[in-house]
Parts: structure tokens; sequence; C-alpha cells
């Protein structure tokens, strides 16, 4: 490990042992650049912060519970909308030993965001025992203080492989604001050369770089962007805002994952005057 990087891992390291508040603002500084408005937010990312600062209704709590985010979208279940079977969850891995696993599936923390593993047919019970070691650790609400994820139960979920084993489906993010939808990310290539691309909800295509991947090429409009638009705002209808993540798999739309911090809000917008107005479309509620 370079000197560079050391020093960028201690510098986290000890941001995450300071108080939440100033943990927080430091952590704001050190991905976007700039100071923070925490007490009268302004731009998208400063509202972000200030909802894992202050917003503990229970509306947001179970929202980064995944197993509760699929309980939700099969009650809503907007026409149209497919959500992945749980095939096992739980805390042991040797369960795993006795199920029946389909071809090809995918494991991730249920309380977690950015882990998960491609598996296909029969784990090896040590390997997978090893690579999972860690992901019942509570990082993002003990470390970057994320206070929905204190919420969600520690455990792993397995679920089917949705697409083409090795050649993840693009992942539409969906910026529900009071139940319509602003903007959508759209994400390609995420476990090789991530890129990604910001679109208004007319599919006009901005040149706003968002976090440190490139930008994805402009792509049509799929077949199914209406619906993927209807289902979106039904699903996030309830919040002031909510992203939802869906996938266009094969012509059939698969629910992802419902996100209350996308990014933690630290993930920078170039240019700023985006994060600004994505900010204008949310009415922060009253507590």
């Amino acid at each position: 490990m370079s000197l560079v990087s050391r020093t960028r891992n201690q510098l986290q390291s000890l941001i995450y042992s300071l108080p939440i508040g100033l943990r927080r603002r430091l952590l704001f500084i050190y991905f976007n650049r700039r100071l923070p408005r925490f007490v009268r937010p302004r731009t998208f990312n400063e509202k972000v912060n200030w909802r894992i600062l202050h917003d503990r209704r229970p509306l947001l709590e179970w929202t980064c519970d995944k197993l509760a985010m699929k309980d939700y979208a099969l009650t809503v279940a907007p026409a149209g909308l497919n959500v992945p079977r749980t095939i096992w969850s739980g805390l042991d891995i040797g369960e795993l030993q006795a199920i029946e696993l389909p071809e090809h599936w995918v494991l991730k923390p249920n309380h977690r965001s950015g882990l998960v593993h491609f598996g296909s047919g029969r784990p090896d019970h040590a390997q997978l025992s090893s690579l999972t070691s860690a992901w019942l650790e509570t990082f993002e609400s003990k470390s970057k203080g994320e206070w929905a994820y204190a919420k969600a139960r520690p455990m792993l979920v397995l679920e089917e492989l949705m697409g083409v084993p090795g050649s993840p489906p693009a992942d539409y993010k969906f910026f529900v604001f009071d139940g319509k939808v602003i903007a959508v990310q759209v994400d390609v290539d995420r476990h090789t050369r991530h890129k990604r691309r910001i679109y208004r909800s007319d599919w006009s295509p901005l040149d706003v770089k968002y976090g440190p991947h490139g930008l994805a090429a402009v792509t049509p409009p799929g077949a199914n962007l209406s619906l993927m638009l209807a289902i979106a705002e039904d699903l996030g209808r309830p919040f002031d805002f909510i992203r939802v993540d869906l996938y266009d798999v094969d012509n059939v739309i698969q629910f992802g994952e419902l996100t209350p911090y996308p990014s933690g809000g630290l993930d920078r917008f170039a240019p700023v005057r985006f994060d600004l107005e994505l900010g204008n479309s949310w009415v922060l509620p009253r507590l």
C-alpha cells in the first residue's frame, strides 16, 4: 500500500471515531470538497446528510433492510413488477448445504451496502465463510452513522441471479420526490469498468459526473421506460424522497432495492449546480 493510501485510510479511520455531527461534516468536506450547510441544507447531498443526522421517522427505519424492502414491494406490488424470490436468509452459511440452489445465485448482506457475491452450483463452505466473515459487521450504521442501517437485521440473503451470468444488467436508479421521478441514474458494468449516466425523467441526458465513476455513453430509452417510471413513482409515493432501484431483464421489470441515503450523501456532483437542482426538488419534513 502506498504512503498516500495509508495516509488516506488513517485519516478516514480518525474521522470515523469522532462524534456523529462532526464526523458527517468532515466526511462531507473530504468527499464534496466544500463546506456543508446542514442546519439549513439546500443541495441534495446536504439534505441526505440532514436526514442521516435528524430523521428518525418509522417511515424510514426499515428502508435499509433488504428483506423488509422486498416485503414492501410485494405488498405495494405495482402492475408489471417482479420481486426476486428469496431462496435463503440466515446467519449460518452451512445451512446452504441442505438447500436446493439454482444454477446461478447472488449472496449479499441484508443490512449492508455494496457487498455482493455471485455464485454457481453448490458453494464451497470454507471459501464462502471466509469471504463473508466480515459481512455481518455494521459499518454503515456504526462508522458512517446512517441510522436506518442500525434498524436492519444483520443476516445474509441469497437470491437467484437476474440476467446472464457475468454480465449484470443495467441498474436503473430513480430519484423519487413526493411520488414524482425527477432524475434517473443508470449504472453499467458495475463490477468491471463501472460507469454511470444521469437522465431527466423525459430521458434528456445530462453531462453530470456523480461520484468517482466515469460517464457512460448516452443510450436510447428502453421500451419499458414508461412502465419503470410508473412503478418507481408507485413505490416512492409515501416518501418525501427515496431512490428506487429497478432492472429490466428480458423485458421483465425486477425490483432491486430502496435507498434513503444515496451514496451516503457523499458522492460529489460535478457540476455542483445539479446537486442544488435536485435539492430544490426535496421538501424536507417537519420533525
